[in-house]
């Protein structure tokens, strides 16, 4: 697994070639190709990495394919590259949305080993989650490889089946977008108090910070972290409540169910 093709030059492909580049992968065991000749050649004068605009050469070049296109274009890749290339012996790993392992088999239509992972978007500045799946005929080393690949752009979780996929994209794929969602009300709310943009955006994004660090950095439960803030009688007490008598925990669960439902529905029809 010494060489690498990158199908598509977005911004999942070129945070993980960032990743693998600054970890001291040899720039030049690395290759994407794309339609776009900008997209590429800024990713080679970037990294120093490889380009072309076929995706067979790209193929033909590694023992490792990171299927990065849109997801509805992958079976169209697939297709393509499994009438026109040798495809044995090297290993597809998907990081698209939506698409299934049986799908890439079927548009590949020769045995490979296919992966799919679901990284989240913080994947970008290399503090990203990712949940990864294989079909059987992976080997230790393809294991392996996959691994050190997606730790390049944060950390891994491999999961027991590939329904997990869905489950992860509710938790962590979409994850991002939730908390965003909270930043923003509570950026709204310093506003109404009257702090001005740049203060209240300031101000949230480093509470948001700090809570995160606190998590990280201790082995507390995060329900105990919560609990020491939180003293009776208090403000953090009246906010808490006011939270609660919400339902702030039943709509969490409600919203993460109904990511979980379109993850399976775009599966399906994917």
């Amino acid at each position: 697994m010494n060489k690498i093709a990158f199908i598509g030059a977005g911004n999942m492909n070129a945070a993980i070639i960032a990743g693998l580049v600054k970890g001291g992968f040899n720039p030049k065991h690395i290759i994407v190709s794309n339609p776009s000749a900008a997209k590429r050649q800024a990713l080679q004068s970037l990294h120093g990495i490889l380009q072309t605009q076929s995706n067979d050469e790209a193929v033909a070049f590694a023992d490792a394919v990171v299927l990065g296109v849109k997801p509805h274009l992958i079976s169209d890749v697939c297709q393509q590259l499994g009438q026109q290339a040798e495809l044995k012996g090297k290993c597809f790993i998907s990081v698209a949305a939506g698409c299934t392992i049986k799908q890439i088999e079927q548009a590949l239509a020769q045995p490979c080993t296919v992966i799919r992972t679901m990284a989240n978007t913080p994947a970008q500045l290399g503090v990203g989650v990712t949940g990864i799946f294989a079909n059987p005929l992976m080997s230790a080393a393809e294991k392996n490889f996959t691994e050190s690949l997606m730790q390049s752009v944060g950390i891994v979780k491999w999961l027991e089946s590939e329904q997990q996929i869905d489950q992860i994209t509710a938790i962590s794929g979409s994850g991002p977008a939730y908390f965003f969602l909270f930043m923003e009300a509570m950026e709204k709310q310093a506003r109404a108090f009257g702090f001005n943009e740049q203060d209240s955006r300031e101000i949230v994004q480093q509470t948001a910070f700090g809570a995160a660090k606190m998590v990280i950095e201790n082995k507390t439960s995060i329900g105990t972290l919560r609990e020491n803030v939180t003293s009776k009688g208090g403000t953090t007490q009246a906010a808490i409540s006011a939270f609660s008598e919400g339902g702030l925990e039943q709509l969490v669960s409600t919203a993460m169910n109904s990511a979980l439902a379109r993850a399976k529905e775009m599966a399906k029809n994917g």
